[in-house]
């Protein structure tokens, strides 16, 4: 069984930057026995240490003395809203918590996440339907200010359980469609199952490792990498694993060259993005490892976008680091799409590395 039940909890569990504590509590209910320890710090980051197993190999050193530190680092978050205003009619006003297009924001089933309890809304921009909007209407893309929520509610029940601060996660079920699997907050819940099934496997075959197996599941990614920043600063990793979902237009209206992936090569080995390039060092080791356990990759670059990965590289001393990344198409929609066997592929690249260290 490959667990993609769990995958799918991870998806359907709300949490954005800054509100990531339904899944970090779902993360500590999943690896009990998988860490020796398990701590929340300031920022919510939830990290895991697993220490060295077995002595069998010669260990690496770390900078620091002791075993090598090698660091997973997954993020928790998804893109969503907070509410920034309750207005007298009823209507909830939104202000991004991540980066959306809004073209993929239009008649959205959405959840309120308030102190009062969970909301089911719809989302839409201000302004005329179709039936009476005229051609210079329909050409017009809003701005994500536009957008409100409705929850259904009279307007004096919506002041009584809604507030500045409460946030919103798009409401769309996970849904497994042949080898693809389909969600929202694929970004990053993939991380999230790749932290965990990874070890999970390492536990279970109990293969020997004498480095110190760190992940890191992170928060605030979508907002600027923050809690990888602080997490990669108290850990200061030997070796910083960037865990992440990257482009796979491998779709109609995209050139070739631009797909980044292609859906069923494999796991994405990430060499560079807008935030950091990858030790040319480790990418070749990775690739090696790759190739001698039969696990299909494909070499990635993203002209935009970053990853925690970066945060590691670049904490005090700094980190040797490289990305491991699992192609994702129609990436920050509620389509988000996978191929199964990438998503096995990374799992399994990240099992091997930790048991070769």
């Amino acid at each position: 069984m490959e667990n993609l039940d769990l995958l799918k909890r991870l998806c359907e569990t709300p949490g954005i930057p800054g509100r990531e504590e339904r899944v970090r509590k779902l993360i500590k209910n999943e690896i009990d026995g998988l860490f020796d320890s398990v701590e929340t710090d300031a920022l919510g980051n939830l990290i895991c240490r697993r220490s060295p197993r077995g002595k069998s190999k010669k260990a690496e050193q770390s900078k620091h003395g002791g075993p090598l530190r090698v660091m997973q680092l997954c993020h928790m978050d998804e893109i969503g809203f907070y509410v920034t205003a309750v207005d007298d009619k009823g209507w909830l006003w939104v202000n991004p918590a991540g980066g959306f297009d809004t073209r993929n924001l239009f008649s959205r089933r959405v959840m309120v996440i308030s102190e009062n309890g969970d909301y089911h809304g719809v989302m839409n921009p201000g302004g005329r339907p179709i039936h009476i909007s005229g051609p210079k209407d329909r050409e017009k893309v809003p701005e994500v200010k536009e957008f409100y929520v409705d929850t259904g509610l009279p307007a004096d029940k919506v002041k009584k359980k809604f507030q500045v601060g409460d946030y919103i996660v798009m409401d769309e079920p996970a849904r497994e469609m042949g080898d693809k699997f389909v969600s929202k907050a694929l970004d990053n819940r993939v991380a999230c199952w790749l932290g965990i099934e990874s070890v999970r496997k390492l536990h279970k075959s109990k293969a020997e490792h004498t480095c110190e197996v760190i992940v890191a599941f992170t928060t605030q990614e979508e907002v600027g990498l923050r809690g990888a920043r602080t997490a990669s600063h108290a850990i200061q990793p030997d070796i910083g694993l960037g865990i992440d979902v990257t482009l796979a237009c491998d779709t109609p209206g995209v050139p070739g060259e631009e797909s980044v992936t292609k859906h069923g090569l494999g796991f994405g080995l990430h060499i560079k993005d807008s935030s950091f390039i990858a030790d040319y060092e480790l990418v070749k080791e990775v690739e090696k490892l790759a190739q001698k356990q039969k696990i299909p990759y494909q070499r990635t670059i993203l002209a935009a976008g970053g990853q925690d990965g970066a945060a590691a590289q670049q904490a005090a001393a700094g980190a040797r680091a490289v990305g491991i990344t699992v192609g994702t198409r129609y990436i920050h929609t509620v389509t988000e799409m996978i191929d199964k066997r990438d998503l096995f592929a990374a799992r399994d690249i990240l099992t091997a590395y930790c048991a070769s260290k």
